[in-house]
């Protein structure tokens, strides 16, 4: 009799896990096959290469895609990006010296799948000094970063030397963000990093933290809603509203005595305007001060959600001209 029961719990099991099988492969079956194009233009900037990278991803049907796209250079990450209405992003990089493979990676969203571009072969310029900068999330967050208004997120940012064994004097890089919501704001820790001739171009097991590419923490600050209302108390409010009644009263008499010096039709017209201008007066003074004693202040508004290109820039000099690079990380208010 176990047995039998044993055998029956096995194909309820089984046909348990079938159903969970069936009821993912219509969701799967849903997505539709897409087609990242990438196209690749660069430049020189100061000696080194800049490159600008131009994706587009596109459905089966021939519709723009949604969703996030990453730039990797082999198995490297470089920039990330997310699409806009037409299915289209844009980003610009830093590379250094030799020659580079790059790629762009389409995430998939909940009606596509994902896709990769085709390799599009490019040739960095080498013997000035300068650096790149990549980034990576703190664990257990990933990247794109995903913040709750009010909370914080943190993400790393390297910037990696390159071709600064010929640096003649520290060159120091100085951080910075842009594209970030209203009521958030970014801080680097440090904001200000060193790159030395003898700065390693990658941190192997064991080396001396000194000679690896310098680090820096960027926290990301959201706002949120504050649901209280503070609301001050009774004495204050009773002297607030006499003041508010009181003066525009007593500019009142003093006009009409003025006025009443003059002609008879100058006073009354006088009278009208006074009247008209001490009721705009107490009104004006009036509302606002009732509306915040019995309500208290208007809430604080919170960082607007939604989904956000985030381009963190990095800048340095060698006493003649600039050096900047950048890359982009995609950013969700929730």
């Amino acid at each position: 009799m176990r047995s039998i029961n044993r055998r029956i719990l096995r194909l309820d099991l089984v046909a348990g896990l079938g159903l969970m099988a069936l009821a993912v492969i219509p969701a799967r079956a849903q997505q539709m096959a897409t087609q990242t194009a990438l196209n690749v233009a660069t430049r020189d900037l100061s000696g080194r290469t800049q490159a600008t990278a131009s994706i587009a991803v596109t459905g089966a049907d021939g519709l723009p895609a949604s969703g996030i796209v990453n730039l990797v250079d082999g198995n490297r990450y470089l920039a990330q990006v997310v699409l806009d209405s037409q299915g289209k992003a844009t980003t610009i990089v830093g590379l250094p010296g030799g020659n580079h493979a790059l790629r762009a990676v389409y995430s998939g969203d909940t009606a596509h799948l994902e896709s990769a571009s085709a390799s599009s072969d490019v040739t960095g310029q080498s013997g000035t000094p300068g650096f790149s900068v990549a980034l990576s999330a703190v664990p257990p967050a990933t990247l794109p970063l995903s913040v709750t208004d009010g909370n914080s997120g943190s993400v790393t940012v390297t910037v990696i030397p390159q071709d600064n064994a010929t640096l003649t004097a520290p060159m120091f890089v100085t951080l910075s963000c842009s594209g970030l919501p209203s009521l958030a704001t970014c801080a680097f820790t440090p904001e200000s990093l060193e790159i030395l001739p003898t700065t390693l171009a990658s941190c192997p097991s064991g080396s001396d933290p000194s000679s690896c590419p310098p680090v820096s923490s960027m926290l990301i600050q959201t706002q949120a809603q504050r649901a209280d209302r503070a609301v001050p108390t009774a004495g204050r409010k009773r002297n607030a509203i006499a003041w508010a009644v009181l003066l525009p009263g007593v500019l009142g008499l003093g006009g009409l005595s003025f006025v009443g010096r003059r002609r008879r039709w100058l006073n009354q017209i006088a009278l009208v305007a006074l009247i008209g201008l001490v009721t705009m007066l107490g009104t004006t003074a009036c509302a606002p001060l009732y509306n915040y004693y019995h309500h208290g202040p208007t809430p604080a508004p919170a960082t607007p959600t939604g989904t956000y290109n985030v381009t963190v820039t990095a800048q340095a000099s060698n006493g003649v001209t600039a050096i900047t690079n950048s890359t982009t990380m995609v950013l969700t208010i929730q």
